[in-house]
């Protein structure tokens, strides 16, 4: 029998204990007790970003190992833009930050946003806790009162900057179907922008449905406004009467490029990590989220809130970046020519 050197076997040995004693280490979930964890809204307060963003902030802790503090933080700017710039740049990588977003963030990218920093493909991505559906409306003493209208009539419109649906379909539809939306940018977020329009200084605006129905209820009820249009490949069965975005277009080129911001509602009020964070970690965060969606307490305050629910894994939100990514380079550059970036 060949006998191994006293050396070798004791690097063995204290490799071997290494190794022991590192497994469990490495087996550790990881842990948020005694930590605060931040949520980004790229939004101001009110509007459905905001919304979701603080009924996650103020659930998702009990769902996590040790029990986190949650807080959420609204950074609103450049359309959401602002908040994804910092969460890529500057945001810690170690769990401790997350953020709701525009859901058109790769749709910026492409579409060569000149506020954009980041490159979607990098974030991680925690979860979708409901799809959505933009939509455009106005104000009921406008002469405005259909897209037919707004192609006979100019309208003002309040804007939330260049990242925002409600600047860029209203200067899409202008270069494509012929409308004359006069668009006001520099509106921190939607429900300025419906303030705006309330005090008769613009004659629509835009926002989500499910903000809209919650936080506007009696303007529906009194019919003070109009939703002209809905931003949806197809009509929703809440709006069967409204024009979705992705049946416009009289040609194919026209119907590409509408049809590349109808496809939003796919991510709709996701939540996204900073590129970096470790994988044991990112799956801790999206279990806790899915779980969450799952508490009864949650569904109940969402269902009294009238707010939908409607959970999407990170894979299915990372699929939709990646085909939003892979869009024809003639429709995007088309749609940077038609928003002068």
């Amino acid at each position: 029998m060949k006998i191994m050197p006293a050396r070798t076997a004791l690097h063995l040995f204290a490799g071997a204990a290494l190794v022991a004693l590192a497994a469990p280490a490495m087996a550790q979930e990881p842990n948020f007790a005694r930590k605060t964890i931040t949520v980004y809204i790229g939004n101001t307060p009110g509007g459905s970003y905001d919304l979701y963003g603080r009924v996650v902030s103020r659930h998702i802790g009990r769902h996590l190992p040790g029990a986190p503090t949650v807080v959420a933080v609204n950074m609103p700017g450049a359309g959401t833009i602002r908040a994804a710039n910092y969460l890529y740049e500057v945001a810690p990588k170690d769990g401790t930050a997350m953020a709701i977003v525009t859901e058109t963030l790769a749709v910026e990218q492409v579409t060569g946003n000149p506020a954009v920093q980041y490159d979607t493909a990098k974030f991680n991505w925690v979860g979708r806790v409901a799809s959505s559906n933009n939509i455009h409306f106005q104000w009921h003493t406008s002469k405005v009162q259909s897209l037919e209208d707004a192609k006979k009539f100019e309208t003002p419109v309040a804007a939330a900057g260049a990242g925002n649906i409600s600047e860029v379909v209203p200067k899409l539809l202008n270069a494509t179907i012929g409308t004359k939306f006069k668009v006001i940018s520099g509106f921190p977020a939607s429900a300025e922008g419906m303030l705006a329009m309330e005090r008769g200084e613009v004659d629509g605006t835009a926002s989500s449905w499910a903000a809209t129905r919650t936080g506007k209820k009696q303007w529906l009820d009194e019919k003070k406004i109009t939703i002209i249009l809905q931003n949806l490949p197809e009509r929703s069965a809440d709006l069967p009467n409204v024009p979705a975005l992705g049946e416009l277009g009289d040609t194919e080129g026209d119907r590409q490029l509408l049809r590349l911001y109808a496809s939003g509602g796919a991510i709709g009020r996701a939540f996204i990590a900073p590129p970096g964070t470790p994988a044991p970690v990112m799956k801790v965060l999206q279990d806790g989220l899915l779980a969450m969606t799952k508490d009864p307490e949650v569904i109940a305050e969402m269902l009294k809130a009238n707010l939908d629910l409607e959970y999407a894994p990170p894979e299915k939100l990372a699929d939709e970046v990646k085909k939003t990514l892979a869009t024809p380079k003639a429709v995007t550059e088309r749609a940077k020519q038609l928003l002068a970036r």
